[in-house]
């Protein structure tokens, strides 16, 4: 198995061989952290609802493994990703998924969120 990666966190191109060395290079993240999913509500979700949100497409990116890693249980106040110009989709995918599953935010990721949103008032949604 092997693909070309173009990155959304950082932009950067990623060749990718699957192989015991390699397959870390490329990582399956979670937009919105489960650690943090649960922190904000998904403790409250059935089996089934935390099953589809572990599993949700829109929740779901390919990316660079050090940057996931980077990233951990991170949300939009502690972790955003390093290419700028990506920042206003990934917060708009954030919330989208935290809306569609109920899940809410602190303080201090609503005004990441705010602070980042300001810079791109015409960032819509996904699924919107």
């Amino acid at each position: 198995l092997s693909g070309i990666l173009v990155d959304r966190y950082s932009g950067e191109t990623i060749n990718f061989v699957r192989g015991n060395i390699t397959s870390m290079e490329v990582q399956i993240d979670h937009v919105v952290a489960m650690s943090n999913s649960w922190q904000t509500g998904a403790f409250k979700l059935t089996l089934a609802q935390r099953t589809a949100l572990a599993n949700d497409p829109m929740n779901l990116f390919a990316v660079k493994g050090r940057l996931n890693s980077q990233k951990g249980d991170g949300d939009a106040a502690t972790w955003l990703p390093p290419l700028k110009k990506f920042r206003c989709a990934y917060v708009a995918q954030q919330i989208a998924v935290k809306a569609k599953y109920s899940l809410w935010v602190t303080p201090p990721e609503k005004d990441a969120m705010t602070r980042i949103l300001s810079a791109c008032p015409k960032q819509v949604l996904p699924g919107n």
